[in-house]
């Protein structure tokens, strides 16, 4: 692929290895947020009255991108209000398997309610594990994230269509925060009941933009109580109670929904599967060179499926040699935490091992 250097000028003063904790922001998004912005300074309320058809060009182009209809693609501020509104839509008392140590804004929002919860370990035997929990406990609903934030590990999409088809009254509500944006996803065809995902990570979308996308039946299934007077605004939004109107029960910020609408339109651009090809191979090359020098787990080396985040062994002192050679990483968990996106090249991988050594 090309050098991204000019596409995302970070990249020239740093070797960043941090879309885990932050995406960068782009030339041509930044191109519609001072255009967005020029507009309301010159227009005013002028702006606002075209509100309706840029949230609708954004929930249609999120529904092209992920393969779902546009009347069930909600837009939220963050994972974490559109997954405490839909929780807040379930009824209490369901029993909720959750995965040990999973990303708090799932865990959190699940714990701080009236369920029963029950859990799986992640470790090299995920799948595994939470058909054991499944079979034993027989939840209502999994809740989890596709890729976990502390090492990266990745769950099998077709293990998901397996146990949906095994347990199909069993909901699953996925969090995609940390893989949207990596890999082709078609949402209709896959395992998932729910998906919600912040884009500020691996879409590159900016902060304050976010997404829910529903399957047909889950009109049915949850009943948020969340209105305001946008739940009944909008194309998609035909009728009083209108599941994704639940989820936007207020004004929306055009700045920040017009901004994932250019980055999807980027990464379609480019080539959803051009960088899908990218990522694997870097992650590829990096589970084995990173393996080899003894500085992963053995529950990520010994997975088959992972994804581009690792947690790789380092104390202070390793991280602050790190940050002093320009290589931008994060502190998570016990170790530290670096990810490859498509705009990262082996040489970014050579370079992190090198200092490491």
């Amino acid at each position: 692929m090309k050098n991204f250097t000019k596409h995302f000028p970070v990249l020239s003063q740093y070797t960043y290895l941090n879309t885990a904790a932050s995406g960068l922001l782009s030339e041509k998004v930044l191109d519609y947020r001072q255009n967005h912005d020029l507009d309301f300074l010159i227009g005013g309320s002028l702006l606002k009255d075209k509100q309706g058809k840029i949230l609708t060009g954004v929930r249609e182009a999120v529904g092209r991108f992920f393969h779902c209809a546009p009347h069930r693609v909600a837009l939220t501020p963050n994972f974490s209000y559109g997954f405490n509104t839909l929780m807040e839509g379930v009824q209490k008392g369901k029993k909720v398997l959750l995965l040990k140590n999973d990303y708090p804004s799932v865990n959190w929002a699940v714990e701080s309610r009236e369920f029963e919860v029950c859990y799986a370990e992640i470790n090299e035997d995920l799948e595994s594990n939470i058909s054991e929990v499944v079979e034993k406990e027989r939840p209502d609903i999994f809740a989890f994230s596709l890729v976990q934030w502390l090492k990266g590990i990745k769950i099998d999409q077709e293990f998901l269509k397996e146990l949906k088809e095994k347990y199909p009254e069993m909901l699953l509500f996925g969090d995609g925060t940390q893989y949207c944006g990596t890999e082709k996803f078609d949402f209709e065809a896959s395992g998932l009941d729910v998906l919600g995902a912040s884009c500020y990570k691996w879409m590159n979308a900016g902060y304050g933009n976010a997404f829910f996308l529903f399957k047909e039946h889950m009109e049915d299934k949850i009943l948020p109580r969340s209105l305001g007077f946008n739940s009944l605004q909008g194309k998609y939004k035909p009728h009083e109670g209108s599941l994704i109107g639940k989820f936007e029960p207020g004004h929306q910020d055009t700045l920040n929904f017009g901004s994932l609408k250019v980055a999807i339109e980027e990464i379609e651009n480019i080539g959803l599967q051009n960088i899908e090809n990218r990522i694997n191979d870097l992650a590829q090359e990096a589970k084995a060179l990173l393996g080899n020098a003894g500085l992963l787990e053995d529950m990520v080396v010994q997975r088959n499926v992972h994804s581009s985040i690792f947690n790789i062994r380092g104390n202070e002192v390793t991280f602050q040699k790190l940050r002093s050679n320009g290589i931008i990483c994060s502190q998570r968990g016990d170790g530290i935490r670096v990810s490859f996106h498509y705009f990262n090249s082996s040489e970014d991988l050579y370079k992190l091992l090198k200092v490491l050594k």
